[in-house]
């Protein structure tokens, strides 16, 4: 999956917070997907179109999608596709509890946060 130009390029775009590109590039990717990456790419997807909802002040979609994308990415963790799940996961936790404070009304104060970088992690055997 590391060395498909079109992951790549997926994850170029959400490091660089194209959460909208991301998800069209990996949905791209998603649709001539089988097997065990189909999940996976549709967890990333998830997530990603939960940042584009949060940024948008959508946090109910935001909610939702973080939600679902969490529930996907969960079984791959601690590492699929070359890709430090455990690490990721986290940080998106994080982004849900602040996107269901924008639910219910509360403060969100995302500027503490950071948006969370995809790292590709090498193979270990």
């Amino acid at each position: 999956m590391t060395e498909n130009p079109q992951f790549q390029q997926g994850i170029a775009e959400f490091n660089r917070e194209l959460f909208f590109e991301c998800h069209d590039t990996l949905e791209e990717l998603w649709m001539d997907t089988s097997g065990n990456d189909r999940l996976f790419l549709q967890g990333l997807i998830q997530v990603s179109v939960g940042f584009y909802h949060f940024f948008n002040r959508n946090y109910k979609g935001a909610t939702s999608q973080f939600t679902k994308g969490l529930g996907k990415l969960d079984q791959y963790r601690p590492r699929h596709g070359g890709i430090d799940l455990d690490t990721f996961t986290r940080q998106i936790v994080a982004w849900l509890a602040l996107a269901e404070q924008g639910v219910t009304g509360g403060s969100i104060g995302s500027e503490e946060f950071t948006i969370p970088k995809i790292h590709v992690v090498q193979h270990q055997r």
